[in-house]
């Protein structure tokens, strides 16, 4: 029954992407992330508010998150007796229902991060090689700009032209990359806003990206 997985696949990827790393690490300090810094519950405001050690251990989990989710798209399509390529939409729509877990939690009111981290560990699991060029992008744009938001941004476009560039053969897998690219753009609206104001904050200062 392909349906009935496609629904148990989405529905234990989003309940996975919507564990609240950041909101949890900040809750456990007695701190309500939300009203701190940027508001945002994502690993750049994490690091802001709660120090280094903290943001980067709230990266990694929101990054396993998604590739974990992966995991699971994985093993409810072997279950249901997917294989070769078929295989492959399970995982996929996994890492879209992660990536929505995490941008939209409903123990939130489902209000979350920006999906960067999130999206990272998708891909990871999907398509490392994009991934990594992304990332390099991602990197560049940090050590050029000073802006994490800029770096984020421009990642959210390298990523979907990578994805289309290396695996021209996996078109859904294309729509849904340039699907969510199109996504973190959006959900970074309020940074852009900041970059045109001129009153963003460069990295190493404290307000948001991510």
């Amino acid at each position: 029954m392909p349906v009935l997985a496609y629904i148990l696949t989405a529905l234990a990827a989003y309940l996975l992407g919507s564990i609240p790393f950041g909101f949890l690490a900040a809750k456990a300090k007695g701190i309500d992330i939300r009203s701190v810094g940027s508001g945002n519950i994502g690993a750049t405001n994490a690091m802001r508010v709660l120090g280094k050690p903290i943001g980067i251990a709230v990266l990694l989990l929101d990054a396993l998150k998604g590739f974990f989710a992966v995991g699971i798209g994985y093993f409810i399509a072997n279950h249901y007796g997917f294989g070769g390529t078929e295989i492959e939409t399970p995982r996929i729509i996994a890492g879209i229902g992660a990536v929505l877990g995490h941008n939209y939690t409903c123990w939130l009111k489902f209000k979350g991060g920006k999906g960067i981290a999130t999206t990272a560990g998708v891909y990871l699991a999907l398509a490392p090689w994009p991934l990594l060029i992304a990332l390099v992008v991602f990197i560049l744009a940090v050590v050029l700009t000073k802006y994490i938001s800029v770096g984020s941004i421009t990642a959210a476009i390298a990523l979907p032209a990578a994805v289309w560039v290396m695996t021209p053969h996996n078109l859904f897998l294309g729509i849904v990359t340039t699907a969510l690219g199109v996504l973190a753009i959006y959900k970074h609206k309020s940074n852009i806003q900041r970059l045109l104001a001129g009153t963003e904050n460069r990295f190493g200062q404290k307000k948001d990206t991510k």
